[in-house]
């Protein structure tokens, strides 16, 4: 039978007496009608005409095709050429071809899918629509497309359509034209471009490179953060951390806990728990623990401070340290109040901030201290200047208020001092102080030994100026010039008193003789909890059980009403032909993997 309907409404209702509860697809406009018992019995094929296409309904959804198929025994309808589907002002999908079921409301669509929502396009070739969970899927490729935020492709996508959240997992891909982003898992939201990335991902703009295996990122406006194996590289500098904030309109990151700042170009490392790192002025800053770290082939240059600032392109960086600071080298070791490095020009200066007064926050802090082997340095400014290419100490000035003092090798109760107003000293090869000068109203207190060693007395003098060789950390050579005045005392005749210059302090127990002493001064460290994500959830079947016992519900009522071939085996319904096989009985499969599992590990115990 061919029936022609031109230009009128047609509504098709089909229903059984069993099935009144069960609302049927309604065929709204049909433009020619042929029904073909023949094939399948109840079947309506429906095909377009010049006034318009085909137009189905069923409970919301709103579909138009060229042609469709109706099985009215199982409330299926089979759709083809140019299909649309719309659910509310929410939700069109446009395909080649789709298949959707009134009974478990499971829509299957394939040829060039597109599915529309308020803030995002996806395009895939085929894509699974459940509309009882609200939810999309495919699994074979797909790709978003978010206006501010990018694309987004992945072999597999989940959309949620009640969160407005997507979830792509394998191979997920977030193109940008300021940015790139890889991952194995990622959670997007559609309405707000927030992305959560799950496993090892990377953000890479043409700045930095930014790695994580746990991480946040908002693609409106390029601020993120990581929390798991974070590093970001920014040409010369690699910047790592357990919480790592980064904004990449501006190039800036900030770290908390267990942070390492990597310069790749000066063999530099910088250390602590709180940092900031601006790439546009090429700046760090770190606090809580700081430590620098300057690698040298045969002996590294530690430097702790309560903060830490490193400035200044490679070729003229900048190292800072404010409060309390101290280095430690095996052959050299300071401490003051500020510490200044420039790498250009190997200059290092030991600062003592201005005194105020008694009540000053500084006002305890001690005058700049070097250690070299047995030999104690002070002075109101310390410079130290070395060679930046062969990394060898060349020469150290002391400004103002210069103290040289030694422990006396023999009598170790004794101390040789020389003090003055300037003083300058130079280094042998092997980084040890040879020669001291110290210039300007020169006193010094010795102790005097003949060849054998032993003591004659304890020299006092005076003098213009005084050069002083060492050897090994001793005193090997003593010369005074300009209007020289001393005089040696023995020692049992020496006043008491007397053995110490004005001003002098003895201050060893100061002295950072490892990497670990840097740190004794500093209160106990507290580090903060990091809180944050939470870990990555994993996709639910989209084929659950829910969905298969409405499936499994579905070909029962229809079994149910229809009366199946003489000897002949039942066939699944149409409703379930384009759910994978994998899934159609979860039980029985996770039995079959128990027992590949349990087979495999017999094997192996047997190899």
């Amino acid at each position: 039978m061919y029936i022609s309907l031109i230009s009128c409404l047609f509504i098709f209702q089909l229903a059984t007496a069993q099935e009144q509860k069960q609302k049927q697809i309604q065929i709204i406009y049909s433009g020619f009608l042929n029904f073909d018992d023949a094939k399948d019995p109840g079947l309506k094929v429906m095909t377009r005409d010049d006034s318009g296409q085909v137009h189905v309904i069923h409970e919301g959804i709103d579909m138009w095709c060229d042609q469709a198929n109706l099985y009215g025994n199982e409330n299926f309808i089979e759709a083809y050429g140019n299909v649309k589907m719309k659910q509310g002002d929410t939700i069109n999908m446009n395909a080649k071809y789709v298949e959707y079921s009134g009974k478990t409301q499971l829509a299957f669509a394939s040829g060039e899918v597109i599915l529309t929502e308020p803030n995002s396009v996806l395009t895939t070739d085929t894509l699974y629509f459940d509309r009882v969970k609200q939810e999309s899927y495919y699994k074979s490729g797909g790709r978003v497309e978010r206006d501010s935020s990018g694309v987004i492709t992945s072999r597999i996508g989940r959309y949620y359509m009640n969160a407005q959240k997507y979830q792509f997992v394998n191979s997920v891909v977030l193109t940008n034209p300021d940015y790139v982003i890889n991952t194995n898992q990622l959670d997007f939201y559609s309405e707000t471009g927030h992305a959560y990335l799950f496993g090892p991902s990377t953000i890479v703009t043409d700045e930095s490179k930014t790695y994580c295996e746990k991480g946040f990122y908002d693609t409106e406006n390029k601020t993120g953060y990581g929390l798991k194996k974070t590093r970001i590289d920014y040409d010369n500098r690699v910047f790592e951390g357990d919480s790592v904030y980064f904004d990449n309109s501006r190039n800036f990151a900030s770290a908390t806990n267990n942070i390492t700042v990597t310069d790749t170009l000066n063999k530099s490392i910088i250390k602590g728990h709180y940092a900031e790192i601006y790439k546009a002025k090429d700046s760090v800053f770190i606090t809580k623990r700081a430590l620098a770290i300057t690698v040298q082939e045969t002996d590294s240059i530690y430097m702790h401070a309560d903060t830490l600032m490193v400035t200044g392109v490679p070729e003229k960086r900048i190292t800072r340290a404010f409060r309390n600071a101290k280095f430690y080298k095996s052959d050299m070791s300071g401490k003051a109040d500020s510490v200044h490095v420039n790498q250009a020009t190997g200059l290092t200066k030991l600062i003592n901030l201005k005194r105020l007064s008694s009540q000053d926050a500084f006002a305890k802090r001690r005058d700049p201290v070097i250690w070299n082997l047995e030999n104690q340095m002070t002075g109101d400014t310390i410079h130290i200047k070395s060679n930046p290419k062969t990394e060898k100490l060349d020469s150290l000035f002391v400004f103002e208020n210069a103290f040289v003092a030694s422990r006396d090798s023999i009598s170790k109760n004794g101390f040789n001092q020389v003090k003055g107003k300037t003083l300058v000293g130079l280094f042998d090869e092997e980084n040890n102080l040879r020669q001291v000068n110290i210039n300007k109203n020169a006193e010094s207190i010795s102790y005097a030994r003949n060849e054998n060693q032993e003591l004659i007395g304890i020299e006092k003098a005076k003098s213009g100026s005084v050069s002083i060789f060492f050897s090994e950390g001793d005193i090997e050579q003593f010369t005074r010039y300009l209007q020289p005045d001393a005089e040696i005392t023995p020692e049992s005749q020496y006043p008491e008193n007397a053995l110490l210059l004005r001003g002098f302090v003895w201050r060893d127990e100061e002295r950072p003789k490892s990497v670990e002493d840097l740190f004794s001064d500093d209160p106990p460290l507290n580090l903060p909890i990091i809180k944050g994500l939470e870990d990555y959830v994993p996709q639910e079947e989209f084929f659950d059980e829910a969905l298969l016992k409405r499936v499994e519900k579905a070909d029962k009522s229809t079994k149910k009403n229809e009366s199946t071939s003489k000897g002949e085996e039942s066939q699944p319904t149409k409703a379930a032909r384009n759910i994978p096989e994998k899934s159609m009985n979860p039980v029985k499969e996770k039995k079959a993997e128990k027992q590949v599992k349990n087979e495999d590990s017999i094997k192996s115990k047997k190899d």
